[in-house]
């Protein structure tokens, strides 16, 4: 990256590489300079490298070159001079088309040169193999390859171009003016493609402005300036979309400028709202939706009424005309008629879409289908009058389809009012945003329409007739498309009627089995057998005609009841059987809406992964078709230095590939820059050798001149102190006299001065001992405010003195009685402690006096009582019990208990009822007695553990 010092040495080194030829460098050079961080301050040199750099992309037609530098230059300009920006902006737009226009002028075959889908897209790949494979190119192919490539870029300049403007305050204007120059680029040159991609970008700006409503500098809608600005250039989107007769894209433009109303809350000016109706009604009628465009003339009808004063009695006839013939070539049946519910929930909001469109308020709660409909729209324009602006075969069309009921006659009189209707129309005078009005393009409309009404008065009149006879009443279509029309009619319950080609005869009348004529056959035949048994065998007439009355009242009673019990049973069909059919209808519609479910999930996984392959595609596209690019731009600086130079380029043809062209072409660049690096060192030593000569003959020169420059400023300076002199002198003389002049009123002065110091003296007396008796005052409110607030801080501080004191007794209190409470549960647990411990005692006492004694009567068991061991005697010395040492020897012949036989010293202790023995002392009876309280507080470990050791029964007891 190269780095200047100035941007005037950028602009300089950029053109002595242009003289050379290598743009490619010098466009790299102003590359660099602008998308550089050091030259952020704008200046003017800025502004003529801009115009260079432009320049230098037009020509090399760089579109990413040029969009890089321009935001650079946006960031450097945008709160300086944005003018600046501006004109490279401008000057970049008029390159462009110029280069444009000028490979367009040199195609002679421009239709051929623009044949092409896509100007975004690449060369397919039979027109590379193509190229590459033919030796000589033709004529058609030369064309598209000189003009279709300024066609691009002109494309892409426009792109960029809306992409740097956008959301930008300061130039709106160009802004606009380069949306109207891309949506003219379209239209000339027939771009449908690229029509569609301009109004989705300017489209999403929008979106982008309402989202990012922060953003530094953006377009404030509000203001009429900006919001003019934006509904012309969505305007001019409407016209051209309807002269390239893209009419969904028209629609969307539509939406567009109705989105922008409701976001502003606005309506524009009526001139550009004659517009916006009369761009309905192309697309409307384009789109076979007859009641939103006769609605939409209605609109239209009422502008050019309320506010074109210059309209001519003519050109408001024409309009109205055209307001009631659209109105009547609606259809006059409701095309709804058997529909789903969903199917009318779709219809109800595109009628609440459309009307807001059309401008119609309405309430979504209602059934919109019944406000926006013919009668609705007749009955409007009877009430407002547009039937007395109407000419008189309108009025005479109107009142005969409407009003009339003539069957036999109707088409005969339509007929020729339609041969007239469709001779009027023409261009408006004084009403220039209205289309050419033509009233003939209702005329086949009004025959369908005049067909329904002839078969409906028909069938009103007539059971049968001839096929013949009705085609010759119908003179407009012959019988098979008069066969089409019944079949929409009797679809939508319009006509009953039937065509039996066997009989060659129309049947009218509704076939089914609940018509009128069938649904009372089986009453029908019961009344005529009963008029012909009455014939065969005549009734006998009684006299008396008390016998007859009472069993006539009871067959009318039964038959009265026949019939109750009849209807019943009919009603409970037809409900089982619409039951039955909402069932099905329930299922098919959550059928349909699941099979839809899957199917758009579907749909849209298969538009994600295509969208992102052809993304990869695209991206993987750019990176090669620009590699591809540098290496033939090498190449061809390569062959161009090479041609200069003599020597020739070491390329074989066809066998060239990218990754060689690189190779080849940095290896040139390699050889030159090292070439370039000997020259300058060689240019270098030259002017090295040039400047030392130039100095030492410059030395002496240079020492007289200063020599006679000191002279030259030394007679200078003498002259100019004498001059200094004498103007001194004569300010002086001047000054004296001066003086001499005003000593005179000194005495005056001094009297002046005096008395001026006198009242002054006296006013500052004045006002001094004023503001001493206010700070006496001051300082005399000030002491008592001071004294009154001491006694109030004295008087909290004892307070809270006091408020201290208690507290801290209150704590003080609490402490000691805290400390009393630990003392007494301290000594409380040492107390039970000590008694635990002497019960743990008195139980480990009990436990070894019966381990000794059990040790005793083991010992005795296994010797013979006669020899007893010293130790048995020793241990028997020990304290026993009274009972053990009293007994003796077993006696013969005498009761033995059996723990005598066993060799036991005493008997074991009496047990209780429940096994247990009770071996507590009398001790432990008396502290359970007199220590339960206490007990309560030990714990509960040594309490179960001395329970369970004194309630056990002894080791080596008697057993049961």
């Amino acid at each position: 990256m190269a780095t200047f010092a100035k941007p005037e040495n950028a602009l300089k080194r950029a053109e002595e590489l242009i003289n050379v030829g290598q743009k490619q460098a010098a466009l790299q050079a102003l590359h660099d300079l602008i998308t550089s961080k050091r030259y952020r301050a704008w200046q003017k040199t800025l502004e003529r490298i801009m115009f260079k750099y432009v320049e230098l992309c037009v020509d090399m037609r760089r579109g990413r070159f040029a969009k890089d530098g321009l935001i650079q230059y946006r960031i450097v300009c945008q709160q300086v001079n944005v003018s600046s920006l501006e004109e490279v902006i401008k000057h970049f737009m008029h390159l462009s088309t110029e280069r444009a226009e000028q490979a367009r002028s040199q195609a002679q075959a421009l239709e051929e040169a623009l044949d092409v889908d896509d100007l975004e897209a690449d060369k397919r790949p039979e027109d590379l193999m193509l190229s590459y494979v033919s030796g000589e190119k033709g004529k058609d192919r030369s064309d598209r390859e000189l003009v279709t490539p300024w066609f691009k870029f002109l494309w892409e300049t426009y792109r960029t171009v809306l992409e740097i403007l956008r959301n930008n305050s300061k130039l709106e204007a160009l802004y606009a003016m380069t949306a109207h120059r891309a949506f003219q680029f379209c239209k000339q040159y027939k771009r449908t493609t690229e029509f569609r991609r301009l109004c989705e970008i300017i489209r999403n700006h929008l979106v982008n402005l309402n989202k990012y409503r922060d953003q530094r500098d953006r377009p404030d809608l509000s203001s009429p300036e900006s919001l003019q600005l934006y509904l012309d250039t969505r305007f001019e989107q409407l016209k051209i979309a309807t002269e390239l007769e893209l009419w969904q894209e028209a629609f969307r433009s539509v939406e567009d400028i109705h989105g922008l109303m409701c976001m502003v809350k606005k309506i524009p000016k009526s001139s550009l709202m004659v517009i916006y109706y009369a761009k309905l009604t192309e697309i409307f009628w384009v789109s076979d939706s007859h009641l939103y465009h006769a609605y939409a003339w209605f609109k239209l009808f009422s502008l050019q009424k309320s506010y074109n004063k210059n309209l001519t009695q003519k050109d408001l006839q024409l309009i109205a005309s055209s307001v009631v013939l659209a109105a009547l070539s609606v259809t006059p049946y409701d095309l709804t008629h058997g529909a789903s519910h969903l199917e009318l929930e779709n219809e109800k909001e595109r009628n609440l879409r459309m009307a807001s469109l059309i401008g119609f308020n309405l309430d979504p709660k209602r059934e919109s289908r019944e406000v926006l409909s013919r009668s609705t729209l007749l009955s409007e324009l009877v009430s407002k009058g547009v039937m007395t602006c109407v000419s008189q075969e309108v009025k005479d069309l109107y009142h005969l389809l409407e009003h009339e009921f003539l069957p036999l006659d109707l088409a005969s009189k339509i007929q020729p009012l339609l041969t007239k209707i469709s001779k009027l129309g023409g261009k408006l005078a004084y009403a220039s945003s209205v289309p050419e009005v033509q009233l003939s393009q209702y005329i086949p409309a009004l025959e369908k329409l005049a067909t329904l009404r002839l078969l409906q008065q028909v069938s009103q009149v007539y059971w049968t007739m001839k096929i013949d006879v009705l085609s010759r009443m119908i003179p407009f279509f012959d019988f098979s498309v008069v066969e089409k029309i019944c079949v929409d009619a009797v679809k939508y319950n319009f006509v009953a009627m039937k065509v039996d080609h066997m009989k060659e005869a129309v049947i009218f009348g509704n076939m089914d089995l609940e018509s009128d004529w069938l649904r009372d056959h089986l009453t029908v035949l019961a009344e005529s057998l009963n008029k012909a048994r009455t014939m065969i065998y005549p009734p006998v007439k009684v006299s008396k005609l008390g016998e007859t009355l009472p069993g006539l009242a009871e067959i009318v009673d039964k038959e009265h009841k026949r019939l109750l019990a009849r209807k019943s049973i009919i009603e409970k069909r037809k409900e089982e059987q619409e039951r039955q059919m909402l069932e099905m209808e329930r299922e098919e519609e959550s059928k349909r809406l699941k099979l839809q479910k899957i199917t758009e999930e579907a749909e849209q996984k298969r538009l994600a992964t295509e969208y992102s392959r052809r993304e990869e595609q695209r991206i993987r596209r750019e990176i090669e078709e620009r590699e591809l690019e540098e290496a033939q731009a090498l190449l061809q600086e390569a062959e161009k230095r090479s041609k200069k130079k003599g020597k020739k380029p070491v390329i074989e043809g066809d066998k060239v590939t990218k990754q060689t062209l690189i190779e080849l072409a940095l290896s040139e660049q390699l050889r030159e820059r090292q070439e370039m690096e000997k020259k300058l060192q060689k240019l270098a030593k030259t002017m090295d050798y040039m400047e030392r000569a130039k100095r030492e003959e410059e030395a002496p020169l240079i020492e007289a001149a200063f020599q006679q420059r000191q002279v030259e400023e030394k007679i200078l300076h003498e002259r100019e102190l004498r001059q200094e002199i004498e103007l001194s002198r004569q300010r002086h003389a001047g000054d004296v006299q001066e003086k001499n002049r005003l000593a005179r009123m000194l005495d005056m002065k001094k009297i002046f001065q005096d008395r001026i110091v006198s009242r002054r003296e006296a006013e500052f007396k004045r006002l001094r001992q004023e503001r001493e008796e206010k700070i006496k005052k001051l300082l005399q409110a000030r002491k008592q405010e001071r004294e009154t607030k001491r006694k109030l801080l004295h008087f909290l501080k004892l307070e809270e003195e006091r408020l201290n004191k208690l507290r801290e007794e209150e704590e003080i209190r609490k402490r000691e009685e805290a400390e009393r409470r630990k003392k007494e549960e301290a000594e409380r647990k040492a107390k039970l402690d000590e008694i635990a411990e002497k019960q743990r005692q008195r139980e480990r006492e009990i436990e070894e006096r019966d381990r000794l004694a059990r040790e005793a009567r083991f010992a005795k068991a296994n010797e013979p009582p006669a020899r007893p061991e010293p130790a048995v005697l020793a241990r028997s010395s020990e304290p026993v019990p009274a009972a053990a040492a009293a007994a003796g020897a077993p006696t013969p012949g005498k009761y033995v208990p059996k723990f005598r036989l066993q060799g036991t010293t005493a008997p074991p202790p009496e047990s209780d009822r429940w096994g247990k023995q009770d071996e507590r002392p009398p001790q432990y009876e008396r502290w359970r007695g007199g220590d339960d309280r206490r007990t309560s507080y030990s714990g509960a470990g040594s309490r179960s553990t001395s329970s369970w050791s004194l309630s056990r029964p002894p080791r080596g007891g008697s057993e049961r």
